[in-house]
């Protein structure tokens, strides 16, 4: 099995080992056969079997294809752009064939994240990638809170008709001066850097939310010393949550990079006053 990176909009970036391994396989495992067909055709190849892998498919194609690879067919996997399994489809296939014994090859190809890291002048030694964030619910609360003490740049990937809200929820959940940079449409014609702050950036993305965008997010400064008036200040924002006792003081001290029997104690004592 052979995984390809294909380009993220640019037919041009497809490297000559990318198109190598898309002329030589028996069958390609693709997230939507219009796109890699288009792919196809751009390197002259117009007939080749293809099996759809995607977030609907992927367990129903999967045992098929490894016994196919099994029995000595080429499958290459690819996904719409970029990295298949890099918060797109192809995660099972590739856990199945490892398993199966299949031997697993890559072929590096372009990539939305580090095209967003290289151009957003933002520190890039140490970084770490969120993919999509939840949609909404408490599930969406807790991943932004866990970037709020976040020191190392963050990558976030997200649609258009939802930038502007996500821009605004990094504007309340890290603060409205945070900065951020938005990469829009990458590696296209009407390719796109937006730099400024979150809340800026909410109202510049209400009307300026088209095509495919990465969210590039500056880290937390690195906390100064924690004294007790921080801790206790933090209860009283967040005094108001639906949280027992303990699991506030594991969020607060997680937050503050302070012990959770600290900010317990705090607690406790915070609640007699």
């Amino acid at each position: 099995m052979v995984v390809v990176g294909t380009p993220i909009g640019n037919l041009g970036d497809l490297s000559p080992r990318a198109a190598e391994a898309l002329e030589r396989g028996d069958v390609i495992a693709c997230e939507d056969t219009r796109r890699t067909r288009k792919l196809l055709n751009h390197i002259g190849r117009s007939s080749v079997p293809m099996v759809v892998v995607n977030d609907h498919t992927e367990d129903a194609a999967t045992a098929g294809l490894i016994d196919r690879a099994a029995n000595g067919a080429v499958v290459v996997l690819v996904s719409d752009a970029g990295m298949p399994t890099v918060s797109d489809p192809g995660v099972g296939l590739v856990a199945a064939a490892v398993e199966a014994g299949v031997r697993v090859e890559v072929v590096p190809g372009p990539s939305a994240v580090s095209a967003a890291l290289a151009v957003s002048a933002m520190a890039t030694g140490r970084y770490c990638f969120e993919g999509f964030l939840p949609r909404k619910g408490t599930a969406r609360a807790a991943r932004l809170r866990s970037l709020v003490a976040e020191e190392r740049t963050t990558v976030i990937f997200e649609s258009p008709h939802r930038l502007a809200r996500t821009l605004a929820d990094l504007a309340e959940a890290l603060g409205a001066e945070r900065g951020v940079v938005v990469a829009r449409e990458l590696t296209k014609l009407h390719e796109e850097l937006w730099r400024g702050t979150a809340a800026d950036g909410a109202r510049w993305a209400a009307d300026h939310a088209r095509g495919e965008c990465v969210i590039v997010v500056a880290g937390a400064e690195p906390p100064g010393e924690v004294d007790d008036a921080d801790i206790e200040r933090r209860l009283q924002e967040r005094s108001g949550e639906a949280l027992g006792r303990r699991a506030l003081s594991a969020a607060i001290a997680a937050e503050l990079g302070v012990s959770k029997r600290r900010v317990y104690e705090l607690s406790l004592r915070w609640r007699e006053a």
